[in-house]
């Protein structure tokens, strides 16, 4: 006998009675403020590990020489701190000769610039300052220590590069100095950023932020001392003047010479 066939099964929508819950709906929304830090963050990261950072930032370096209004040692700092974070030796070194290039160039835009015109930076090279007198009394005598102690000051760099064009200073020797000093800067930026590196554990948004943080704190540091050293420096006495100057004293009759 052939099998009875089975009957058929019809399901019905049974209709949602009151009090009873509802499956959830699943409704698009839109981007969230997590989203968006997310992609902040991606952002930087992309920023900091690209292959046109090290030429973009010895470019910079170098143009905040004579115009030092550029945000390079923020840079500088933020990426090395990212480059630390993660251990990444090669994007050290790369950082290292990117600031050591871009220094070196910066410098001698300034010197040429100081040489050269009369207009450009005549407020630098004759900086009626402590740190532009020290410069100019060291320059010729010692021009490796003037160009690496100024450089560590905010707004020495070009004080010093600018004076060093205008007092003609040999090219011969202005090269070592501003050799040393871009080494030394350089070194002193990747020191900073290889502190911070543990702090911010390679995240670009912190590596960012500590960068700035630090710029602001060093320069925020040097001009308090600045301005103390300023306060307690004596002003120069004034002699007091007399009220009234005395009445000019006749000349005295000559004396009478007898035979």
């Amino acid at each position: 006998m052939a099998p009875k066939p089975r009957p058929k099964r019809i399901c019905q929508a049974l209709p949602a009675t009151p009090g009873t819950a509802r499956p959830p709906v699943h409704v698009p929304v839109g981007r969230t403020e997590e989203d968006r830090t997310v992609d902040l963050v991606r952002l930087f990261d992309a920023c900091l590990h690209s292959l046109w950072l090290l030429p973009v930032l010895a470019v910079m370096i170098a143009a905040d020489g004579p115009v030092p209004v550029l945000p390079s040692e923020t840079i500088l700092m933020s990426a090395a701190a990212a480059a630390f974070g993660i251990h990444d030796v090669r994007g050290t070194v790369g950082l290292f000769v990117a600031a050591l290039v871009g220094s070196i160039a910066g410098d001698l835009l300034a010197f040429w610039l100081g040489r050269s015109s009369n207009r450009l930076l005549p407020a630098a090279a004759h900086a009626d300052c402590g740190l532009g007198h020290w410069v100019r009394a060291n320059l010729f005598h010692r021009p490796v220590v003037a160009l690496v102690g100024a450089r560590l000051l905010p707004g020495g760099r070009l004080v010093s590069t600018a004076a060093a064009g205008r007092v003609g200073l040999p090219l011969r020797r202005f090269l070592p100095g501003s050799l040393v000093s871009s080494a030394v800067w350089s070194v002193y930026m990747l020191a900073v950023g290889m502190l911070l590196g543990p702090m911010v554990g390679g995240n670009p948004f912190l590596s960012l932020a500590a960068g700035v943080v630090m710029a602001v704190l060093t320069a925020g540091g040097f001009a308090v001392i600045q301005r103390l050293r300023a306060r307690r420096r004596p002003a120069a006495p004034v002699a007091d003047l007399p009220l009234a100057l005395p009445p000019a004293a006749a000349p005295a009759a000559p004396a009478l010479v007898t035979p």
